[in-house]
């Protein structure tokens, strides 16, 4: 989790919404994303999508079966579905997402049984850090768009 950390922390250097992630096969790091939305603009360059797709090409097999993603943030229902769709073993991820998360806080993709593939989800990882590294950026982004008449 703390490398997905990092790579949180360049998204937050950029701009971006300070979402990381990696994805460890076989006890090594083979992808590494930050969110890159703004930058491509492309609301699906979410950091697990990304690191998804990498892997894939890396691997030369989209079925990451033995793979774990960490991420500093509760997926959102596109990259939750993808998880699943991609056959990951396993998602541990940060804090909650309480406007997009789906795995419980406002949808529940990972929770509910899949009749081909379940990815196993241990949340709240370094939720502190997290949470705080999302919290100093949004904090920031306000003071930015302060409006004064």
């Amino acid at each position: 989790m703390r490398e997905a950390l990092l790579e949180a922390k360049k998204a937050f250097a950029l701009g971006e919404v300070p979402v990381g992630a990696v994805l460890v096969y076989e006890g090594e790091i083979i992808t590494r994303a930050h969110n890159l939305v703004e930058q491509k603009l492309d609301a699906s360059a979410h950091a697990e999508l990304l690191c998804l797709q990498e892997a894939a090409k890396i691997l030369s097999n989209w079925r990451l079966q033995n793979a774990i993603l960490y991420c500093t943030l509760e997926p959102c229902a596109m990259c939750a579905g993808a998880m699943a769709l991609f056959r990951i073993l396993r998602l541990v991820y940060g804090a909650p997402d309480l406007r997009h998360g789906a795995n419980g806080s406002v949808f529940d993709v990972l929770n509910r049984p899949h009749p081909i593939h379940q990815v196993e989800v241990k949340g709240c990882v370094c939720e502190g850090e997290a949470k705080a590294l999302m919290q100093e950026f949004f904090r920031e982004r306000r003071k930015k768009h302060v409006r004064t008449f």
